[in-house]
């Protein structure tokens, strides 16, 4: 031992002694996990066919993905290869007899190491090779799930593969079976003398439509018709490039026309018009097809999304605004980011950014009609207003734009807001559709202008109207407006009937309902029902109070308001009810009281409560009693 060996050793011993006693519990410690044995280390074992099992049920929507894995990996190696040499060539060959599958690419290859490293490691992919993350973004694939995909089909997979890089290497062949055992040994050079990749396909038990040259052409094309590189399946080419809307026209009118027949033959219908999406910035290319027939704001609207050429989805559900839901999309981009199954797109703030460029493309197409093309916009219009006034409630300056075009219901007919504004001073709304049929009738009469704003978004937008055209004055119109414009009766002939409107008033009192008489046209017009939503608000509350127990009642009537209840206004010039208030009977006022209240609600279209039902028939039973008393001899 040296000098400074033996001086440590002195310096430790006189520290132990200076710690003997600290010491001594925490030798006897490290000697009782001295006499434990030590843990073992182990790895993670793999079920392969609970994993294809995994594939095929939850993360693919179909086993038809298979054929869009094998296409970007043979589009991917060659693009590997094209980073290098630029001249390289681009070709993928399939060949299928429906029991086995052939696909064979120019790509970059692999060698036996790669094969190892690569290929036989679940969850590794072959873009994190050395040399191949720098251009990563021109990949197809990012989740490195690649050949694993193909065990949805396939009971076995073989990969016959020589290196671009490693011009020297022999080919290597990689052999797979779905119970997850494999083989690799090297291959003479005659089995694959020029760089790229061989994978042969067996079909699994039931599997075998799929690997058919029918439905492995009808996929190529589905997924790979936009693809940039030469792909054939047999002899039947797949790619169809440049793309439809990318492609030169003799004119206008036969490039719509060439649209019209791409959208057809994708998506099955033939568009109004089709919109053209450029957005240079997101690399976006591709076109916005205008549905014949309207269909409901609610329902998702499924987008064709492919993601530098290969077809990512085609339901694409978030790439536009909800407004956009008259318009079916087909589009290739490399900005926007897949989910792990490659089947939906990734929400992140360039999505986000995608959406409102997207959106802005169709604004400035509906502008642009409106300025140039009333006739193809009223056409538009006439199938998908909707969608427009759900964008101009948010956009001033789409409300300004296409105030002159949008359709409502008025009661000068149908009219843009702006036609119906310049015949009226102040434009008045009802918020619902059945407040409007109450007063639409009087109120035209009277010389009221009234827009129905119960239909989606017309209320909204008819509020916003001041915004877009100053100085317009805009009212909602209630029962106490409308019965302020209808004319008062004469004090002394309103007096002479007080005991007839003292029996209609007690008899509609327990239904909430009040009597007042007016004189107002149209004639034909015996009795107006008019309320508003707060009256109904009380009435529901009453109505609910009288059901509920003591608790419930004491609550709900603690709730009581000073809302206005419903009113049947009598047109006092109409002459049934000049007769009706003629009549000395009490109880048969009362009657004719019921059925007018009735008729009232009928004619406005308000559903009827069970205690309207019942009036309905009790006047109805009453009137006929009373027109065949005097059969017996007692009228």
């Amino acid at each position: 031992m040296d000098s400074q060996t033996s001086q440590s050793s002195q310096a430790s011993a006189q520290e132990s002694q200076k710690t003997q006693g600290s010491q001594e519990p925490q030798e006897e410690a490290q000697a009782s996990q001295a006499s434990r044995p030590a843990p073992s280390a182990h790895t993670f074992q793999v079920d392969l066919r609970g994993l294809v099992d995994l594939l095929s049920h939850h993360l693919y929507s179909s086993p038809r993905v298979y054929l869009r894995e094998l296409l970007q990996n043979a589009v991917d190696a060659i693009t590997a290869r094209r980073a290098e040499e630029q001249d390289a060539p681009a070709r993928v060959r399939l060949h299928a007899d429906g029991g086995t599958l052939r696909v064979e690419d120019t790509g970059v290859g692999l060698t036996e190491s790669d094969v190892h490293e690569l290929l036989a490691t679940i969850g590794r992919s072959s873009k994190r090779a050395e040399g191949l993350q720098e251009a990563r973004s021109d990949f197809l694939g990012q989740f490195g799930i690649g050949l694993l995909a193909c065990f949805v089909v396939a009971e076995r997979i073989r990969v016959v593969s020589r290196s671009a890089r490693t011009p020297d290497a022999p080919p290597v062949e990689w052999t797979a079976r779905d119970d997850g055992s494999y083989t690799v040994r090297t291959l003479p050079d005659s089995a694959r003398p020029e760089p790229g990749t061989t994978v042969h396909l067996q079909a699994r038990a039931g599997a075998g439509e799929w690997l058919t040259e029918e439905r492995v052409l009808a996929l190529a094309r589905d997924f790979g018709s936009l693809l940039p590189y030469d792909v054939r399946v047999g002899e039947e080419a797949v790619t169809d490039l440049p793309a439809p809307w990318d492609r030169a026209y003799p004119s206008p009118a036969a490039r719509r026309v060439a649209l019209a027949r791409h959208c057809h033959d994708l998506f099955g219908f033939s568009p109004l018009d089709s919109i053209d999406l450029d957005v240079p910035v997101a690399g976006i290319r591709g076109v916005a097809y205008v549905l014949p027939s309207a269909v409901s704001p609610a329902q998702r609207a499924g987008h064709r999304v492919h993601l530098k050429g290969m077809l990512l989805t085609e339901r694409a559900e978030q790439l536009l605004p909800d407004w956009a839901f008259f318009v079916r999309c087909v589009l290739d981009t490399d900005s926007l980011r897949p989910t792990a199954s490659r089947e939906s797109l990734y929400e992140d703030e360039t999505l986000a950014a995608v959406r409102e460029a997207l959106g802005e493309r169709i604004r400035s197409w509906l502008t642009g009609l409106a300025a140039g093309d009333p006739e193809r916009l009223a056409a538009f219009l006439s199938v998908h207003h909707l969608g427009v006034k759900s964008l101009a409630r948010h956009d001033t300056e789409m409300l300004r734009t296409m105030l002159p075009w949008l359709p409502f219901e008025t009661t000068d007919g149908r009219l843009s807001l702006e036609e119906f504004a310049q015949r009226h001073p102040v434009v008045h709304f009802t918020r619902s559709v059945e407040e409007y049929r109450q007063v639409a009738p009087i109120a035209s009469a009277q010389g009221i202008g009234v827009v129905n704003g119960g239909y989606t978004y017309d209320s909204e937008l008819v509020e916003a109207l001041p915004s877009v055209r100053p100085g317009t004055a805009v009212a909602e119109l209630d029962a106490d407006t409308v019965t302020a414009h209808l004319d008062a009766v004469d004090p002394a002939e309103e007096l002479a009937l007080a005991g007839f409107l003292a029996t209609a008033r007690a008899k509609l009192d327990p239904l909430g309902c009040d009597v007042v008489l007016r004189a107002f046209h149209p004639l034909s017009v015996p009795a107006l029902h008019l309320d508003d939503r707060a009256a109904r608000h009380e009435r529901a509350r009453a109505e609910a109070e009288t059901q509920a127990d003591d608790l419930w009642a004491g609550i709900l009537g603690s709730l009581r308001g000073s809302a206005p209840r419903a009113r049947l206004v009598l047109n006092h010039l109409n002459p049934l009810i000049r007769r009706i208030s003629s009549l000395g009977e009490a109880e048969l006022v009362g009657t004719a009281t019921e059925s007018l209240y009735g008729q009232a609600l009928l004619m406005a279209q308000r559903p009827l409560r069970p205690a309207d039902s019942a009036l309905l028939n009790r006047a109805f039973i009453g009137l006929l009693e009373w027109a065949t008393h005097g059969e017996d001899g007692h009228r």
